[in-house]
């Protein structure tokens, strides 16, 4: 609740959350209009929200220039400058939407026009000829005269007072258009900040800022703010970014800790004959000894009485499927039933056929439900959950519908679950009396400290290691004028009885960006490799389509799969010796991974191409480089958090940080993580329940953001 009057603020309080009930239209250079406009812009509301606009740079103002030193530079590049001296004339021109004023500025060494296109008759009002002011803006010339647009102006005074380093807030053109500048917000955020007289409390434990020598809360503010020097300017956002990160690390623990200690689970200590047989009769390959002690970590967690929530993390065919099996065997072995959930309907078949495969010998009921099921079949798969006939029900977001009753749900395995809404998943656990124990699996490789934060209160467990027999895929860069070679090297594939993939990021031709359509690359190959048979799969054809398609693709019929990214995940074909990507510099690195992941599957030398346009940015071309360099997917994971942060890795942005970040970066920020997750764990182990009288502002703290945000404390 905003509080309504400003006369409740009383400049004395010193609790941090009591910012969060002063509404900014009370506070000095903000109003009610501006109010509106932040709140709507940025989400600021409250002095909470203004004093944690963090900047995202700074600029220097300590250094005054003279205009015979900006001509002399004739023809370079300028930063923002600051000018002393008084405006000789203005000029108002045009009319209604191309008015425009310009002011003749001189400094005594040289002159320079100011132009401003917004807000012309206030700046006229405001600017006297022959009075002294201080500009600051960037330099730029036009028809060969330096020219400053929308500099900003100040009487020395106010400039004086505002020298030095200078913050640059983010901020959107309507704001800017709006009159709602950097300065704006700076002289709001400095001023409020300075109207407290006394000390903002820190919210973090006193013995965490002690032991870890951080700065304290008020001074932190302030200096983010208004800087007084580089090396304070620093330990000001290590101390507002360990802040952030440590309420993260502390909630996550706070999480898992309690849901150990209260959330029971089925008891599942029996391995019995299905366990047993499938291992002695029908695992396709040895285990390596990564799924040996993945496996362990399951059984460990299973017979320990809490449910188990545990990520297993896994290259492309490091054998993550098999895992689960075992795991679902586990539960079968115990008298339970099992699922699988996964995200589109070909990798949900792809499961069912592998699945179903494996387990025929062993005679285990195992059914495919998805959204294309017909009705008859439904109703025979609704009976046999019912009735227990059904042991393991592997489907897409049809599992998590109302009508699907299961007699006795121990386990749920979900595949690449951050393709599912939390509230998706959280749907699950109605369908047992006691909350099933959770699998979740993922074959994009997390970074650790992306781990650590958005999956903190999971137990993760890691295959690293390839099953044997596997090689890796070599990976060249190509481009069109290699494109016969490319063609050359695909018919001696195929003539030597092998498939290929060939994989386009349209549907349908774009002028606009020159990317090649996989309908135009699905006629081109139907020519190009005759005799040989070619398939086409798209996002956009009919789920019938698509499976007869596939169908003709896993039974070798077709030698050619001309595909989107459908086939991403979940499409196993041993014969697929070869994948070409057109357009490659379209995909993400994590992406190009996956996608790299549907060959090599076999015993054969395999191989990825990439075909790209030769003009590339550097960060294009990097991010390719990369891909030849290495099929390490823990290396690729790392390196494309670097290039493209973390927001689009592993979905994060669904996934669900608890908090918003404001100055953290999860990318850039990873030793502050772990200085986070310690000092999390230290404070725990003191105080569990955070009941100290010295950990009280934070635990009010925590309380209060949680309440803010949606609480899926016990999903995982």
């Amino acid at each position: 609740m905003i509080l309504p009057c400003p006369t409740r603020l009383r400049n004395d309080f010193s609790d941090m959350l009591r910012l969060r009930n002063y509404d900014t239209k009370y506070i000095k250079g903000i109003g009610p209009e501006r109010a509106k406009l932040l709140a709507s812009e940025l989400g600021i509301h409250s002095a909470y929200d203004l004093v944690r606009h963090f900047p995202t740079g700074y600029i220097d103002r300590s250094k005054t220039y003279s205009l015979r030193s900006l001509h002399a530079a004739l023809g370079e590049d300028f930063a923002n400058v600051q000018l002393r001296g008084r405006f000789v004339s203005f000029n108002v021109l045009g009319e209604g939407a191309k008015m425009r004023l310009i002011g003749l500025f001189s400094d005594g060494t040289g002159s320079v026009e100011c132009v401003w296109f917004r807000g012309v008759r206030e700046t006229r009002k405001r600017l006297r000829a022959g009075e002294e002011y201080v500009l600051f803006g960037r330099p730029s010339r036009f028809n060969g005269q330096l020219q400053l647009t929308h500099p900003e102006v100040e009487t020395p005074q106010k400039a004086e007072s505002n020298g030095g380093i200078r913050a640059v807030y983010p901020l959107t053109e309507n704001l800017r258009r709006r009159n709602i500048t950097g300065r704006v917000l700076h002289e709001a955020i400095v001023g409020f900040l300075n109207k407290l007289n006394r000390h903002l409390e820190d919210v973090l434990p006193p013995s965490t800022v002690q032991s870890l020598g951080l700065m304290d809360l008020d001074t932190a503010l302030r200096t983010i703010h208004l800087p007084t020097n580089p090396q304070a300017l620093q330990k000001a956002r290590e101390r507002l970014k360990f802040e952030e990160l440590f309420f993260i690390q502390a909630d996550m623990l706070m999480r898992s800790r309690k849901r150990k200690l209260d959330t029971a689970g089925y008891v599942m200590p029996r391995i019995g004959t299905r366990f047993n047989d499938f291992y002695s009769q029908c695992l396709p390959f040895s285990l390596t000894g990564a799924q040996k002690r993945v496996i362990k970590e399951i059984h460990a967690d299973i017979c320990s009485g809490r449910q188990m929530n545990r990520l297993v993390q896994g290259d492309v065919g490091s054998g993550k499927t098999l895992v689960a099996l075992m795991a679902m065997l586990l539960a079968l072995d115990n008298g339970y039933q099992a699922c699988l959930m996964a995200p589109t309907e070909i990798l949900a078949t792809q499961h069912f056929e592998t699945i179903r495969g494996l387990v025929a010998k062993i005679g285990i009921g195992v059914a495919l439900l998805t959204g294309s099921t017909r009705a008859k079949e439904r109703r025979v798969i609704d009976e046999g959950l019912r009735d227990g006939s059904i042991h393991i029900l592997i489907g897409t977001h049809a599992v998590i519908e109302e009508r699907v009753e299961f007699k006795k749900l121990g386990m749920a395995v979900i595949d690449e679950q951050h393709r599912f809404g939390v509230a998706q998943r959280a749907r699950l656990w109605k369908k047992s009396e006691c909350p099933p124990h959770i699998l979740v699996m993922t074959a994009t490789p997390i970074p650790r400290t992306l781990a650590m934060t958005v999956y903190g209160d999971l137990d993760v467990s890691v295959i690293d290691e390839l099953p044997p027999g596997r090689k890796p895929v070599q990976t060249v860069l190509r481009y069109e004028k290699n494109r016969a070679q490319v063609q050359a090297a695909i018919r001696r594939q195929l003539d030597a009885g092998h498939q290929v993939y060939i994989v386009y990021p349209l549907v349908e031709e774009n002028e606009k960006l020159d990317l090649k359509s996989v309908t135009e690359g699905f006629e081109s190959a139907c020519e190009l490799y005759k005799p040989h048979m070619t398939a086409l799969v798209h996002g956009r054809m009919k789920p019938a389509e698509k499976d007869a398609q596939m169908a003709l693709f896993s039974s070798g019929k077709a030698g050619v799969l001309v595909a989107t990214t459908v086939i991403e995940v979940g499409v196993n074909v041993p014969n697929a010796t070869t994948m070409v990507i057109e357009n490659a510099e379209r995909f993400g690195l994590s992406q190009l991974h996956q996608l790299r992941g549907r060959v090599g599957r076999g015993a054969e030398n395999s191989y990825c191409v990439l075909m790209s346009k030769y003009e590339l940015s550097a960060d294009t071309r990097k991010r390719l480089e990369i891909m030849t360099s290495t099929t390490d997917g823990f290396v690729i994971a790392e390196a494309d958090m670097q290039l493209r942060g973390p927001g689009d890795i592993e979905g994060t942005a669904q996934s669900g940080l608890p908090f918003d970040l404001k100055i953290a970066n999860l990318a850039q920020d990873g030793q502050i993580i772990q200085m986070a997750r310690r000092a999390a764990e230290t404070l725990l182990d003191s105080d569990p329940g955070l009941a100290l009288p010295e950990n009280r502002n934070f635990m009010s703290a925590l309380k209060d953001m949680l309440s803010r945000a949606q609480d899926w404390s016990r999903i995982s």
